[in-house]
């Protein structure tokens, strides 16, 4: 939530606009205890998964406060295409928005709709929720939203790639996410995203999307993936997850105690 003297300003947005590179991570645990050490180890982007993730709004707006005190953007994976559940996670307070399982020209211009206050769009118009600051500042935020808000749509079928040239054409979407094991799957290739055929499919999606504008992004697993992505063009990875780190962490640990006690 802004300050009370604070206007709306999107860092992420503004870095990916200049072709920086940005760092993601995903929050999937609902917990704002792993938000608020995520933020504190100054991520640049976090990303909380509202889509494979057990978040609702309430659980949202618990991790965007963990988040407050550091420089972290608080991003959202939308569950759907939905202008009510949009509208909901922007009043919470999300800076940036990736809306899922966008296939066509006409569900793109749907998703950044959903985004945007009118004129540009059908978002409903409140100052009284939590992005505008419960009215004590709203036209500090509500004046800059439409521009400073972040809109990205995810690609994830066969259909999306071969409508990409015109879903990039999009007035008002800021950037393509691939998301590599729906887009392998619906192909036909289950969690195969290095097939040669989902392979050919994604780099005409970086064909089309690097250098158009709009910045391309995507997830990688870890940091040496990461960065042959970045190489590659890409201007945000979400690299890794608050339960995957957890997770990755405490197999490590179990490993080194039973190679070195393996009789207890």
């Amino acid at each position: 939530m802004l300050r009370l003297n604070e206007t709306f300003y999107n860092p992420a947005k503004h870095l990916l606009k200049d072709g920086k590179k940005v760092l993601g991570a995903w929050l999937q645990m609902s917990s704002p205890y792993a938000a608020e050490i995520f933020a504190k180890a100054e991520i640049d982007v976090l990303m909380v998964d509202m889509e494979h993730g057990p978040n609702d709004i309430l659980s949202l707006i618990e991790q965007f406060r963990a988040m407050g005190r550091f420089n972290g953007v608080p991003f959202v994976r939308a569950p759907w295409n939905d202008m009510v559940t949009i509208k909901r996670i922007l009043d919470a307070g999300a800076y940036g928005i990736l809306v899922p399982y966008v296939n066509t020209v006409e569900e793109a211009r749907q998703a950044v709709a959903s985004c945007k206050y009118p004129l540009e769009g059908v978002r409903g118009v409140a100052p009284s929720p939590r992005a505008p600051g419960f009215g004590m500042n709203s036209t500090n935020y509500m004046k800059y939203a439409n521009e400073e808000t972040l809109v990205m749509t995810a690609v994830e079928t066969l259909e999306a790639v071969e409508h990409i040239e015109e879903i990039v054409g999009v007035e008002g979407l800021d950037g393509i996410f691939i998301g590599p094991m729906d887009l392998a799957t619906s192909m036909g290739h289950f969690c195969a995203p290095s097939h040669p055929e989902v392979q050919a499919a994604i780099k005409k999606v970086e064909e089309t999307v690097i250098g158009s504008g709009k910045f391309l992004a995507t997830v990688a697993g870890g940091m040496e993936d990461a960065k042959k992505k970045y190489d590659r063009g890409y201007g945000l990875v979400v690299a890794f997850a608050d339960g995957g780190v957890l997770g990755s962490v405490a197999m490590q640990n179990v490993k080194e105690f039973r190679e070195a006690y393996p009789h207890r």
